[in-house]
């Protein structure tokens, strides 16, 4: 294997991704992988149409769904099409730039999915428990510039933790023990202090998996002890079904990670259990949307109902 070296600095000229490699009936699960990619990008390609081409759904809500759609299409770019070309192509080896790139694309894209939704939860909340306020605090320009900034600083971290890796010598081993990149199974590859690296990791993982659910939680604590304020179980279902989006792309998108936290499973279950954490809910997310949301489904009805008025006409006559 070639190695460029600068010092004391080995960095391999690829790394091996293990996939899903002596595992039987793998051909399977990546044809299953392949119909999630195809349904995700066709999903919240529509989404992202639908939303752009109607001025009803221009509204603060709906920009946070199609920023979500946004970071659903990147994901699923960035995720499975590298996995699948291990199927097709027999091809486990990537290059050392390629995997830096692939790390950079996978995180940066799960990192705006988690605060994205901390985002629909702050919506929700404001909704919910401050209905009057909601317009002055909530527009479209406030959510403007709040995805600016997740955008700016999610790029910012994302680049310095994987521009750090390049400080690292990878010496020991050029395997990884992944379905795609993964920066914590490279952090156990090198021979050199990777402290710095190790630090940058539990930052992100406490800016990204801790803080968020934990910010959600206290948006729905909140918005429990407004619906019990409310009289009626009519306005309290009615307040609640306006949530009931949200709460499932959320669940759909944090207890998969929360179950691999707790089940500890081998290499191969991990890699199996990791990736559909990751590529389900980009292809859950559009599903969720358009059968929980009465304004998309209504758009989509009359746009069916006008394609198949002139074929009806036709037919009559």
């Amino acid at each position: 294997m070639f190695l460029s070296q600068n010092i004391s600095i080995v960095h391999p000229e690829h790394f091996f991704i293990t996939g899903l490699t002596g595992t039987p009936y793998s051909t399977y699960y990546y044809i299953f992988l392949f119909i999630i990619y195809f349904i995700s990008i066709i999903g919240n390609s529509i989404v992202i149409l639908i939303i752009a081409l109607h001025r009803s759904l221009h509204s603060p809500m709906y920009i946070g769904v199609f920023n979500l759609a946004l970071a659903d299409i990147g994901e699923s770019n960035a995720l499975i099409p590298s996995m699948i070309k291990i199927f097709f192509f027999d091809s486990q080896y990537i290059s050392y730039n390629d995997c830096l790139a692939n790390m950079f694309f996978v995180n940066f894209f799960i990192t705006v999915q988690t605060y994205t939704l901390v985002v629909l939860a702050f919506d929700r909340f404001v909704a919910i428990c401050l209905p009057l306020r909601y317009n002055a605090i909530v527009n479209n320009k406030f959510m403007a510039i709040v995805f600016l900034v997740i955008w700016a600083f999610n790029t910012f971290l994302v680049t310095l933790s994987t521009s750090l890796m390049t400080r690292l010598s990878f010496c020991k081993s050029n395997v990884v023990e992944s379905w795609y990149c993964d920066y914590g199974t490279l952090l156990r590859l090198p021979c050199n202090d990777n402290s710095i690296n190790k630090f940058i990791a539990v930052l992100i993982q406490a800016f990204f998996l801790v803080a968020p659910p934990f910010i959600i939680v206290l948006s729905y604590v909140g918005i429990f002890i407004a619906l019990c304020k409310i009289t009626t179980w009519e306005g309290r279902f009615k307040a609640l079904k306006t949530c009931v989006s949200h709460l499932l792309v959320v669940g759909s998108f944090f207890l998969p990670i929360l179950c691999i936290l707790i089940a500890a499973p081998t290499t191969n279950a991990r890699i199996i259990s990791g990736s559909l954490s990751i590529a389900l809910p980009p292809m859950l997310n559009p599903i969720i949307y358009v059968l929980n949301t009465s304004k998309i489904k209504d758009l989509i009805r009359k746009v069916l109902n006008n394609r198949s008025a002139p074929i009806t006409g036709n037919v009559s006559k």
